[in-house]
């Protein structure tokens, strides 16, 4: 029989552990090495006396039908056994001044909410739903460019009539959509002027985000993320794929512009015939191919595009249940101080006293969370961190006791996860954990897979995609593997 021919996948996140399965399910000897020792990148939790803290999982797209959808269930991240919760209220949003906001993920219930605070917005309020509503047609690819069906395209021109709201709001600021559809109500400018106006925040996002929830496509599986890519692991493991972890890649070796294996911080060398680099952007191109293989769109992208702000997330443990109307809020308080970080907005309070799975019975785990910039921690010295750590646990102490008065009598334990914490266990690039921010000047702009001038290399994971996230991480490990099929004259396989 022909030798199987082996690839090597650097990264155990959602990317890497997607591309192995469907590797393996193809018949490829495959070995994902991972710096952490344990799988799943960031897409993670921890646990501490009995609390499972979570890193990532609030809610992940195709968690009921759709091409990312299809990938979950054939790489074990769900399955029949897994319960989905689809929560009332997205996100409640809480004034300084007692005008708390609400957004629902019913797209008819918040329609009806968002009239009743503003009935002088009627019109535009109706407008904005309405557009959200129209993308429950607009549905992504299943497969990649070059590997498209005809069937595909024939589906995507049944949604042209729909192209327009794509084009348009693609290209647009969320400042600039809002401010077209000019809304009066003092309450609702505050609010969106507030979260999404500031930032050069794609508005098509905005209402594909809503969209999502509307259709109940998006909600949270129960358990969180460490069981979502445990169950991942497992099927890679099942199907004879080696998952080798605590070992960090160093360098990609590469004869005459043909990538031969990688060469680990240990100096083991490992042979392949491809490599697919699943980790981080920036050090895949810049560190592990010493920046020989940069194109003009990788340059603008690193050197331009806006990341996602890194984030402090405080984790409490306590030994009782804690009840709030819904299960994230959003304190505003702009300008105020935790530890070195001046907010820009405020923090948001999770309550997981729904995911039963999280702490032990009758105790729950609430987590505060809080963006911060990168400046602040990539030059800090070990004594500075250590100190930075102890005021966040006493001043987010004192936040909670505002909000839950009486709660520090019962919280048992307080973690701290700093964006040092991503960066000393996945190597994430400037602690940015969903890479580029989706603008109005890069949505659409996708990183290429491959490197020009360098033969059996492929990249996967959230840095080729502005928005990052789980599902184009797991979309494009799957789309790796097809492009080695198609190399290879196979025929794909998902089962």
């Amino acid at each position: 029989m022909k030798a199987q021919k082996k690839i090597v996948i650097i990264g155990g996140g959602v990317a890497g552990l997607s591309c192995g399965i469907y590797s393996r399910l193809n018949g490829y000897d495959t070995q994902i090495i991972d710096m952490h020792t344990k799988a799943g990148g960031q897409c993670t939790a921890w646990s501490r006396k009995g609390y499972r803290f979570d890193y990532c999982l609030h809610w992940v797209v195709g968690t009921a039908r759709g091409p990312f959808y299809d990938i979950w269930k054939e790489t074990g991240a769900l399955n029949d056994q897994v319960e989905i919760v689809d929560h009332e209220i997205s996100m409640k949003f809480m004034g300084e001044e007692g005008d708390d906001f609400y957004i629902y993920t019913n797209i008819d219930r918040w329609e009806e909410y968002l009239i009743s605070i503003a009935p002088e917005d009627r019109v535009p309020v109706s407008k904005m739903c309405n557009a959200m509503r129209k993308t429950f047609r607009v549905a992504p690819f299943a497969n990649p460019p070059g590997l498209r069906t005809i069937a595909e395209y024939l589906g995507a021109i049944k949604m042209m009539p729909l192209m327009g709201i794509w084009i348009k709001h693609s290209k647009q600021a969320c400042k600039d959509y809002f401010k077209e559809l000019n809304f009066k109500n003092a309450r609702m400018l505050k609010f969106f002027n507030t979260f999404y106006a500031e930032e050069d925040f794609s508005a098509m996002v905005f209402l594909m985000m809503l969209s999502w929830f509307g259709q109940k496509n998006a909600g949270y599986p129960m358990g969180g993320s460490e069981p979502f890519t445990s169950r991942m692991a497992k099927r890679f493991g099942d199907l004879g794929g080696d998952l080798t972890l605590g070992k960090k890649v160093q360098k990609i070796n590469v004869e005459g512009d043909v990538v031969k294996g990688v060469t680990l911080h240990d100096g083991t060398v490992i042979e392949s015939d491809y490599v697919v680099s699943a980790a981080d952007g920036y050090s895949t191109i810049f560190d592990m191919l010493d920046g020989r293989y940069v194109t003009k769109q990788i340059n603008e992208a690193y050197k331009s595009w806006k990341l996602f702000s890194p984030f402090v997330q405080v984790s409490f443990g306590i030994k009782k249940i804690i009840n709030t109307e819904c299960v994230t809020q959003f304190m505003l308080a702009r300008h105020k101080m935790i530890g070195r970080t001046r907010l820009d907005l405020g923090y948001s309070v999770m309550n997981y006293a729904f995911d039963r799975t999280m702490a032990p019975e009758g105790k729950s785990v609430m987590v505060l969370r809080y963006d911060t910039p990168w400046e602040l921690w990539e030059h800090l010295n070990d004594a500075e961190y250590r100190a930075e750590k102890e005021l966040i646990a006493t001043e987010t102490l004192s936040l909670m006791e505002k909000h839950f008065p009486g709660i520090s009598a019962d919280i048992e334990v307080t973690d701290i996860a700093t964006p040092l914490t991503g960066v000393r266990y996945t190597g994430v690039w400037k602690g940015a954990y969903e890479g580029f921010l989706p603008s109005s000047k890069n949505l659409g702009k996708n990183i290429e897979m491959t490197l020009p001038g360098l033969k059996n290399f492929y990249m996967a994971g959230q840095w080729l995609f502005p928005g990052g996230g789980v599902p184009p991480a797991g979309q494009s490990g799957k789309w790796v593997a097809q492009y080695l099929c198609k190399k290879d004259r196979k025929a794909f396989k998902t089962q």
